[in-house]
């Protein structure tokens, strides 16, 4: 996941979307953040061997390292909210969906949309991804800047990188956050920035749309044209950076995203959708495949697209599902998720719909 890995959290009120409610947010969450506790992290094996490939690979000064790594503290509350959560009921679209297309959000998203319109509108034409679908990220991931995160990302991502809950994919997410911290650092160099300064979500995303320190230095914008990529304190550089993000994993320009459809109840052979659950963030079926195995689409679609089968479960009632393309899947490359990636579309669309009311 590259992106969207922290928690998020209702508004507890509305916002209205500006520059300014970005430095109010990284303003508070710098004085609620977890302190956590001090490790003496320099002095771990395998921090040290971390420190001479950053001197070895990218120039960086050992003592220095050395120094920075010694005030990194131990963040306990990162290693508990990464543990899986326990067996409990079954998954559930409508209450999911229900925590992010609400009023409060809806009405932030006509907020942002009225004051950021040039921008989306700039980002539309630039990399063909559409107003209400980076409107809809930005949403979902941190209610317009409200909910940016409050630890300290080099104590978050420094105790995931070397003590990772005890799960099956440990060693692969020590991996993948080792790489995070590299990052990290790089990003601060880079950008002349205390990597202290920098606050995020448990897991280390940044700013308004909330990347990782990869995808900030991969795919972060200036889109404001101020010289720097500031997705902390400018909207405008969330909004090109989403854009540009979706654009780089496969969004096509003027494809729809999903349709909705029914599944057949016939137990005959031809009947064999079962099949097509589960397979993969990828739109790889054709039409004609889906409805031999008896798909029924709502709408007449175009018999020269790709699809994938989506399936939203919903607790003990029936599960809903719909038939996605190249551009819903790209949005699943934000958050490897498809109650992710629905919530975006129709928080979009809800905001889209009351900006026009």
């Amino acid at each position: 996941m590259a992106l969207s890995i922290s928690p998020n959290l209702l508004a507890q009120q509305s916002s209205g979307g500006k520059a300014s409610a970005a430095k109010v947010s990284v303003r508070k969450a710098m004085n609620n953040a977890d302190d956590g506790e001090m490790a003496n992290f320099a002095d771990w094996k395998e921090v040290s061997a971390f420190i001479d490939q950053m001197v070895e690979k990218y120039g960086f000064d050992r003592a220095e390292l050395v120094t920075m790594f010694n005030k990194v503290r131990y963040v306990d509350s990162a290693i508990q909210l990464m543990k899986p959560a326990p067996a409990s009921k079954p998954k559930n679209w409508a209450a999911y969906r229900a925590r992010f297309v609400e009023p409060v959000r809806i009405q932030a998203g006509v907020d942002f949309w009225n004051t950021y319109a040039d921008a989306l509108s700039r980002a539309e034409a630039q990399y063909g991804v559409p107003a209400e679908v980076i409107v809809g990220i930005i949403g979902v991931e941190t209610v317009y800047g409200r909910n940016v995160g409050s630890f300290r990302v080099m104590d978050a991502i420094t105790t995931l990188a070397f003590d990772y809950p005890n799960t099956p994919t440990r060693e692969a997410r020590m991996d993948f956050f080792r790489r995070e911290l590299e990052s990290t650092l790089l990003y601060a160099r880079e950008s002349g920035i205390d990597p202290f300064t920098l606050l995020g979500s448990y897991a280390g995303a940044i700013g308004w749309p909330q990347f990782m320190p990869s995808s900030i230095r991969q795919y972060g914008v200036d889109f404001d044209g101020k010289g720097r990529i500031d997705l902390r304190n400018s909207p405008v550089d969330a909004i090109g950076s989403v854009a540009h993000y979706l654009a780089e994993h496969g969004w096509k320009s003027g494809m729809p995203i999903v349709f909705p459809v029914t599944l057949s109840t016939d137990t005959s052979a031809e009947n064999r959708w079962q099949a097509f659950i589960g397979q993969g963030l990828e739109a790889k079926y054709s039409l004609d495949e889906l409805i031999a195995a008896g798909v029924v689409p709502g709408v007449v679609l175009p018999g020269d697209m790709r699809f994938g089968l989506i399936d939203l479960q919903n607790g003990q009632n029936p599960a809903e599902y719909w038939i996605g393309t190249d551009n819903f899947y790209a949005i699943t490359q934000y958050n490897r998720s498809f109650f992710y990636a629905m919530s975006v579309v129709d928080l979009g669309r809800a905001v889209r719909v009351a900006r026009t009311q």
